[in-house]
C-alpha cells in the first residue's frame, strides 16, 4: 500500500508537469522570463520566495523531471552566489534522497529477487567502496543527475552515506552553475557554461578522487612493505612455491609468456590430485565399480558371480595410473618448457626473497618481482581421544598401508560424510571390505538438498555400507570407534580407520607467520587472489574458497596473470559457475544453485525435473538411477541458475549446463540443440522440454485448436 502511495505521489507531480506545462517554465527564455518577474516580489517577500522555489526544487529532483540545472541559474540569478548555492545544495541533496528512497522502497526487493546472485558482488563492492564511487559520479556531469539517483537507490549503500557524499559532491557543480547564473541575462545556452573548459574541470575534479585512491594505494604500500628493503635486481619473474595443479598451471602461464620462473616443490610433482587424491580414488572406484557389475550381472543377463578380489594387484593398478599420468606433471616436462624446477622446501625470507632447503642438501636464495603460494591443503585429524594411537589413515596415506595388503581390509571404519567418505566407503565395500561409515551431521553430503542425500545414502546401502548420520565420534580404545546419538552409543570396531572429514590449508612452515601475510583458515586474499603483500599472491586449496583441481587450475591463471602484469591491469577471480562431482555410482554432480541454497538466500525459484528412469538410454544399459533437476529463476525466464545431475556420467552431462550458465544459454536453445540418439545426455533435452511443457501458452492452444477444429469443416 506504502509504495503505491508513493508512485501515486509521483505520477501526480509528473502529470502536473506535463497537464500544466510547466516545462516551459524550466528552459533558458522562460527561466529569465520568471526571474524578471520575481525579482521585486523575492525583496518583498524573500522567506516565502526562498522557501517556494527551495519545495520546487525538491519536487522536480525528487520526481527525476529534466530543467534542474535551469533551477539553478535561477538560484544565482535571483538569490546571488552565497544564498544560491546554500540553497541549491541542501534542496538538491533532499531531492536526491527522496528519489533514491523511492527507487529503493518500490524497485529494489523485486530487483534483488530476480538478479539476486548477480547483485552481490555489486553490493559487496558498494560496502566497500561505495562512497568513493558514488562522489565519482557526483563529480562529473556527464553522468545524468537522476541516472545516479534511481541506480543508487537500487544497491545498498547506506542512506546516511549516500546524503552526505551527494551533499559534497555536489557542491562544486552547484557553485559553478550558480554563479554562471548570476550572468543569466548574458547567457544564451547551456553551452554557455558548459563550454569545453569547464567541462574539462569537472572531468579533472572526477578524475580526483581516482587519483586519491591511487595516492592511498601507494601510501598503503609502503605501510605494508615498512622495514623490508627491496631489491634494485631480481633473479625471478616468479616464484611459485608448490607443484599442485595451481602451482603448475601458474609456472606453466609465467614460462609460456617468457618470464622467468622458479617452480619449488619438495614432495612429489603433480601434487595431491595426481599422487593420492583423484586419480587413484578414481581408478580404484573403477575396479571396484567392475566388481559390483560381476555380482549384478544378471541386471545385463548374464550369470552374477562372485569375484576374487586380489587386492595387492588392484592397488598395484592404481599405483599404475599414477605412474603412467606423472610424465604430464613431471620435472623433465616442465623443464622442457622453460621452468627452472627445484626440489625442496621454500620459505618466503621477505616479499621479495625466497630460501629453498634443497633436497640435495644444498641452500638456495632467489629474489623475485612476484610469488605465489599454491602450497594446497592436508586432511583434517578430529583431535579425538585415542585417535593418535589408533594407526588411522587419511587419503594421502592409505595408498602405501594399502599397497602391503593382499585382501581388502575386513573391517573399515570411515569417519565423514563428505564426498571422499562417501567415495570411499561404497569403494571399499565392493572390494570385499565391511564398512561402516560414521557422519556427526544428520545427512551424508551436507551441502546438497535432501533427495540427493537420501539417495546417496541408499545406494552406499545397496552396496553393503553401514551408515550412522547423527552419530558424533567421541573415542577410540582398542581398535574401536566408540560413536554417540542422542545419548547411545555405538560400538564400531575396525582393522582400518579412515579418516576423511574434510581438508585445511597447508599454512605453515612457508615463512608467511614471520613476515606478516594474514591467514585464517585459508591465505587471506582480495578478488584478484593478491595477499596484503601485492606482490603476494595465493592459488588452489591454499587460497580457498573451493577445494577442486579445476578450481585451482583456475585460480592459477588470474594469479599468475596478476602477478606477472598487475602492474598494466588485474584481472578479478571469477566463481560464478564452479561444477562439482562426486564419484558415487551413479555419480552426483552440480553446479549453480539448488534448492537449499536458494531457501538460505532468499531467491525465488521454479524447479524442473526429469528422472533417468525414463530415458532409452538408461533403460537399455540398466542405468535408471538418478535425476536431472534444473533451477530457473520463478515468473517462467529459462535461465540455468543451478543444475544437479545423479546419474551414470553425471559429471559428463554436467557439462552442458556449466556452458549454459557461463554464456548465458536457456534451456529454450537447450531444448532446440539436437541431442544424438540414443544417449544419456538427452536428459538435459528431456529436462528442458518439462520446463517447457509448463510453460506452454494455454490460452493460444485453445485457439488454435479452434483453428484446426474450424479447417476439418
Amino acid at each position: 500500500m506504502k509504495k503505491l502511495a508513493i508512485l501515486a505521489v509521483l505520477a501526480a507531480i509528473i502529470a502536473a508537469y506535463f497537464v500544466f506545462d510547466l516545462g516551459q517554465y524550466l528552459t533558458l527564455e522562460g527561466i529569465k522570463q520568471l526571474v524578471a518577474e520575481w525579482e521585486a516580489f523575492y525583496a518583498d517577500n524573500p522567506v516565502l520566495v526562498l522557501a517556494g522555489f527551495f519545495a520546487a526544487y525538491v519536487a522536480v529532483t525528487a520526481a527525476s523531471l529534466p530543467g534542474a540545472a535551469i533551477m539553478t541559474l535561477a538560484a544565482g540569478a535571483l538569490f546571488g552566489v552565497v544564498t544560491g548555492t546554500i540553497l541549491v545544495s541542501f534542496a538538491s541533496t533532499l531531492g536526491a534522497t527522496l528519489a533514491f528512497l523511492s527507487s529503493r522502497y518500490v524497485l529494489r526487493d523485486s530487483i534483488e529477487a530476480r538478479f539476486g546472485e548477480r547483485l552481490k558482488a555489486i553490493n559487496a563492492g558498494m560496502e566497500r567502496d561505495g562512497a568513493f564511487y558514488l562522489f565519482s559520479l557526483r563529480m562529473i556531469p556527464a553522468f545524468p543527475f537522476f541516472v545516479v539517483n534511481l541506480v543508487m537507490g537500487l544497491t545498498r549503500i547506506r542512506t546516511l552515506t549516500y546524503v552526505w557524499v551527494s551533499q559534497i559532491g555536489m557542491l562544486l557543480g552547484t557553485a559553478v552553475y550558480v554563479n554562471a547564473g548570476t550572468q543569466l541575462a548574458q547567457i544564451e545556452s547551456l553551452s554557455g557554461i558548459a563550454s569545453p573548459g569547464v567541462l574539462g574541470s569537472f572531468v579533472l575534479l572526477g578524475i580526483a578522487p581516482w587519483l586519491a585512491k591511487l595516492v592511498i594505494g601507494l601510501i598503503k604500500r609502503r605501510k605494508v612493505y615498512a622495514g623490508f628493503k627491496r631489491p634494485k635486481a631480481f633473479d625471478r619473474n616468479l616464484v611459485v612455491i608448490g607443484a599442485g595443479s595451481a602451482g603448475l598451471v601458474s609456472a606453466l602461464i609465467a614460462a609460456t609468456v617468457k618470464a622467468k620462473v622458479t617452480l619449488v616443490e619438495a614432495n612429489e610433482m603433480g601434487g595431491d590430485c595426481l599422487n593420492t587424491g583423484c586419480v587413484p580414488s578414481k581408478a580404484l572406484i573403477k575396479s571396484a565399480k567392475v566388481a559390483a557389475m560381476m555380482r549384478g550381472a544378471d541386471k545385463y543377463g548374464l550369470t552374477p558371480t562372485e569375484p576374487e578380489v586380489p587386492f595387492r594387484a588392484v592397488i598395484a593398478r592404481v599405483l599404475g595410473a599414477v605412474k603412467a599420468i606423472e610424465p604430464h606433471d613431471s620435472v623433465e616436462r616442465y623443464e622442457g618448457l622453460d621452468v627452472d624446477v627445484v626440489k625442496g622446501y621454500a620459505k618466503i625470507i621477505d616479499p621479495w626473497t625466497v630460501e629453498i632447503a634443497r633436497n640435495d642438501g644444498g641452500t638456495q636464495r632467489l629474489t623475485t618481482r612476484s610469488i605465489v603460494i599454491a602450497s594446497g591443503a592436508e586432511p583434517v585429524v578430529p583431535p579425538i581421544p585415542g585417535i593418535e594411537t589408533s594407526g588411522y589413515l587419511t587419503s594421502e596415506t592409505m595408498w602405501d598401508a594399502f599397497a602391503q595388503m593382499d585382501a581388502a581390509p575386513a573391517r573399515v571404519a570411515v569417519l565423514g560424510g563428505g564426498p571422499i567418505g562417501c567415495e570411499l566407503a561404497q569403494a571399499l565395500a565392493r572390494l570385499g571390505s565391511k564398512v561402516t561409515q560414521v557422519e556427526m551431521a544428520d545427512a551424508l553430503l551436507g551441502r546438497e538438498d535432501a533427495d540427493v542425500s537420501d539417495l546417496a545414502r541408499s545406494v552406499l546401502e545397496a552396496d553393503g555400507v553401514r551408515v550412522l548420520t547423527g552419530h558424533k565420534a567421541v573415542r577410540i580404545e582398542e581398535r574401536t570407534l566408540i560413536a554417540e546419538a542422542g545419548g547411545q552409543g555405538a560400538r564400531i570396531p575396525f582393522d582400518v580407520l579412515l579418516v576423511a572429514v574434510g581438508r585445511k590449508a597447508r599454512l605453515t612452515g612457508f615463512g608467511l607467520e614471520d613476515i606478516g601475510v594474514d591467514t585464517a583458515k585459508t591465505v587471506v586474499t582480495d578478488e584478484f587472489l593478491a595477499t596484503k603483500f601485492p606482490n603476494i599472491f595465493a592459488a588452489g586449496d591454499v587460497a580457498g574458497p573451493y577445494q577442486f583441481t579445476h578450481t585451482a587450475s583456475h585460480q592459477a591463471w588470474y594469479a599468475s596473470v596478476n602477478a606477472l602484469f598487475g602492474s598494466l591491469r588485474k584481472f578479478k577471480a571469477d566463481y560464478r559457475v564452479i561444477p562439482a562431482v562426486t564419484f558415487l555410482d551413479p555419480e552426483f554432480a552440480r553446479v549453480g544453485l539448488n534448492e537449499r541454497e536458494a531457501a538460505e538466500q532468499g531467491i525465488a525459484v521454479e524447479v524442473t525435473r526429469y528422472d533417468l528412469d525414463d530415458l532409452d538410454r538408461a533403460i537399455a544399459e540398466s542405468e535408471t538411477r538418478g535425476f536431472v533437476k534444473v533451477l530457473t529463476p520463478a515468473g517462467g525466464k529459462d535461465t540455468v541458475l543451478g543444475a544437479t545431475i545423479v546419474g551414470a556420467h553425471a559429471g559428463e552431462l554436467l557439462a552442458e549446463y556449466v556452458l549454459a550458465m557461463k554464456h548465458g544459454i536457456g534451456l529454450n536453445k537447450i531444448l532446440g540443440t539436437i541431442h544424438a540418439y540414443p544417449t544419456m545426455v538427452e536428459a538435459n533435452k528431456f529436462a528442458a522440454g518439462n520446463w517447457k511443457k509448463a510453460h506452454k501458452p494455454e490460452g493460444l492452444l485453445k485457439w488454435v485448436e479452434r483453428y484446426h477444429t474450424w479447417l476439418r469443416g
